[in-house]
């Protein structure tokens, strides 16, 4: 089967590289290029990490391939998918920890070394001390329309300004700091009558241990509205910079021609032990018109399924939601089993201790 996906991902990439459109950047638009995009599972800090759990749009014969900086830093090389001069510094990337202990991984910066895409990764445990963890790791551009009720929109936020950023509607996405460590992201055209979609943030910080959360969702029939809420190694409110995503009937990946297999849910009643479905089925879906649902595991943690998506190589992505300092990631690499991906856990902390908090979990297949 393996080389008949290869022959199926390259397709699809060539499909995306020919689709035409527009996209926004500060409120511009710019002639379309073709969309990009790369996932992984780093499990290791030096060489090839888990070739099942990694895809992309690049051509076949390449792979991602990681190297050491400082401690608890590692250099994410996605080949092959770098951007062109005139759309440096475009797209956004997310990272997940997967650990048992009370640890985050944050972009550091990324950029395009010729035709590759780099992205530096460190990680910390809580109170700021470097380590490595295993990580799961997604990148995407995109340009180009969607038709409503799909909806796919990012913004990167270097701490003062955007960097970069994508509306599926062909609008200009904006941010507004509130108060030290929160930021009011408007993703105009994208609306819903109520909760639908995911969201994805990370922090991004060169210097400084930061991490990042959805820390309240309004949407309206015109506009996504989104605050993001950052803190520093502990529980401080703190400025940084940040990627966001707002994912609708799309996958992680970005708004060119979907994998079959994808889903996502916000697991918003997270006391409830479950196995529960989170409704409204807005916020629920599954590209296999499945029904995903959330139990518990243990304190602070939560089994997520989603049924008959589960199809290798494949990605997870996890945030946490509220107005705490709370923040959560993967306790181990989820798992694939009779064609359903079972993410087992979702964990949260408050500083070290595990709590059971809200959280948005998406899943892509790359087919």
């Amino acid at each position: 089967m393996r080389p008949l996906r290869r022959v199926i991902l390259r397709i699809l990439c060539i499909t995306a590289m020919l689709v035409g459109g527009l996209t926004f950047a500060a409120g511009t638009a710019q002639a379309a290029v073709p969309d990009r995009w790369g996932f992984a599972f780093v499990n290791t800090n030096s060489g090839v990490p888990n070739l099942s759990y990694q895809a992309g749009s690049w051509p076949g014969g390449f792979n991602v391939t990681v190297t050491p900086g400082v401690v608890g830093q590692v250099f994410v090389k996605f080949p092959q998918i770098g951007a062109s001069s005139s759309t440096a510094n475009s797209g956004v990337v997310h990272v997940t920890a997967t650990s048992q202990t009370a640890e985050w991984c944050q972009v550091q910066k990324y950029w395009s070394a010729g035709v590759d895409e780099i992205v530096a990764v460190r990680c910390y445990h809580y109170g700021g001390a470097p380590l490595f963890t295993p990580f799961s790791i997604v990148f995407s551009e995109s340009t180009g329309p969607l038709p409503a009720p799909k909806a796919f929109g990012y913004v990167g936020w270097d701490g003062s300004a955007i960097t970069t950023q994508y509306n599926s509607a062909l609008a200009a996405n904006s941010v507004v700091p509130t108060s030290t460590g929160v930021w009011t992201v408007v993703l105009p055209g994208l609306g819903s009558s109520g909760i639908a979609g995911n969201i994805q943030v990370t922090a991004v910080d060169s210097t400084n241990a930061a991490r990042c959360k959805v820390g309240a969702w309004a949407p309206s029939t015109g506009q996504q509205k989104i605050q993001v809420r950052c803190h520093d190694a502990t529980n401080v409110p703190f400025n940084t910079g940040w990627t966001l995503t707002y994912q609708r009937e799309r996958a992680i990946t970005g708004a060119a021609i979907p994998p079959k297999n994808f889903a996502y849910t916000f697991d918003n009643s997270p006391a409830n032990p479950g196995p529960y479905a989170p409704a409204p089925a807005a916020i629920n879906y599954n590209s296999q018109l499945a029904v995903n649902t959330v139990q518990t595991a243990g304190p602070g943690q939560r089994l997520v399924k989603f049924p008959i998506v589960g199809v290798l190589p494949n990605n997870v992505q996890v945030t946490a939601f509220g107005p705490g300092a709370e923040f959560c990631n993967l306790v181990t690499l989820w798992g694939t089993s009779g064609g359903d991906a079972l993410v087992r856990n979702v964990i949260c902390y408050n500083g070290t201790t595990r709590v059971d908090q809200p959280s948005l979990v998406t899943y892509t297949s790359a087919f």
